[in-house]
């Protein structure tokens, strides 16, 4: 019986949504690439959604500083349940833009930096909890804590640091230190945040490689290779939400699911955070104006990839934050059956049917690196 009523409500879910949301096996229509649109492209998605995004991400990481401090020099109940809602604000900041995994943000580490996930091995785990058991001056500046190694110096370690056992000292004077670590680690992720925006303001650094493609360009040679960038950000996105964000606790078996390997599951934000990544990549495709690159008789892919996409999250966004309460629910599964199936459906429709539409050859795979 259980079975049938997990079909049923899965059913129920998908009803509402016309046949194109299930996989195409037909092959996407190939289009031809307009070369002279790819710049503007471009210049959108820099403009529009990368900047923004790092600047929003920036102010975040700022407020948390400030509640961070504010909680460190009056603990209290409230102030730590302020500090605990910024957090939120923080994972939903980076969450939209986490999604572009080019650029500024992969040198240095700095995407480690400010979220290492997954920890396959529990060693990133292991060495905050080894921070706060043992009184350690070096994780409570920012300028000794960015050498520490990345697990240490991220949204993780500050999840668990507001989150995580023995949290709650952080009400009473007795968290004093735990609270220096948890400022630190604000200090630190507002410091990434305002390289990678000074990096992407930077008008002769990466936003004119993106905005201005040719044979001068040291990463885009022509618009094709331009183009491919982009596609690739949103692929790799739709990869992500899939691969490391759903199937990394549940992928498919109830008896199976690992509630706790589920990314911020400590702090509720789990679902909060994948429906943002996809937000992100919904915003991404709309404001670059990805659309504008396709023949009329085409565009149509846009607004059907899109409308997968908005039912995904609201789906999401529609889940319990609490992961392992979501094990309890049949109807709250079939929810994550629907995040699933219509998961790789998005994929799909980005890897073949947009890139198809846009010149690249259907097939094509990023993953593969091609």
């Amino acid at each position: 019986m259980r079975v049938f009523t997990r079909l049923a409500l899965l059913s129920a879910i998908l009803l509402p949504l016309p046949l194109p949301v299930l996989a195409q096996d037909t092959a996407p229509t190939v289009g031809a690439l307009d070369a002279a649109k790819v710049p503007v492209v471009m210049a959108r998605a820099v403009d529009e959604f990368i900047r923004p995004g790092y600047r929003r991400f920036t102010d975040r990481a700022g407020a948390m500083q400030t509640a961070m401090t504010t909680l460190c020099g009056s603990p209290s109940a409230e102030s730590l349940k302020e500090a605990q809602s910024t957090f939120g604000h923080v994972v939903e900041a980076w969450s939209r833009v986490e999604i572009v995994r080019v650029g500024p943000v992969i040198e240095g580490n700095r995407f480690e930096r400010i979220l290492f996930f997954p920890d396959r091995k529990g060693t990133g785990l292991k060495q905050v909890q080894a921070a706060l058991a043992k009184p350690d001056p070096s994780v409570t500046s920012v300028e000794t804590l960015k050498g520490k190694s990345v697990a240490m110096q991220g949204l993780g370690a500050l999840e668990f640091v507001l989150f995580g056992t023995g949290s709650g000292s952080l009400a009473t004077a007795e968290g004093a230190y735990r609270c220096q670590y948890g400022t630190a680690i604000s200090a630190n992720l507002k410091r990434l945040g305002a390289e990678l925006t000074a990096a992407w303001d930077a008008p002769d650094g990466v936003q004119a490689a993106w905005k201005t493609p040719g044979p001068a360009n040291p990463l885009y040679r022509d618009e094709a290779e331009a183009a491919k960038e982009l596609l690739g950000v949103l692929v790799h996105a739709a990869e992500t939400i899939r691969d490391q964000r759903i199937e990394q606790f549940y992928k498919g078996d109830p008896k199976k699911a690992l509630p706790r390997q589920a990314i911020y599951w400590r702090s509720g934000n789990t679902f909060r955070s994948i429906t943002a990544n996809i937000e992100g990549l919904r915003d991404l495709l709309d404001t670059s104006g990805m659309v504008d690159l396709l023949a009329e008789d085409n565009r149509s892919v846009v607004s059907s990839t899109d409308f997968v996409a908005r039912s995904l999250s609201r789906v999401s966004a529609d889940i319990k934050p609490d992961v392992a309460q979501v094990f309890e629910d049949p109807a709250q599964i079939a929810k994550l059956d629907f995040l699933l199936l219509n998961s790789r459906d998005l994929i799909l429709r980005l890897n073949n049917d947009l890139g198809g539409g846009i010149g690249l050859a259907a097939g094509f795979s990023f993953s593969d690196g091609d």
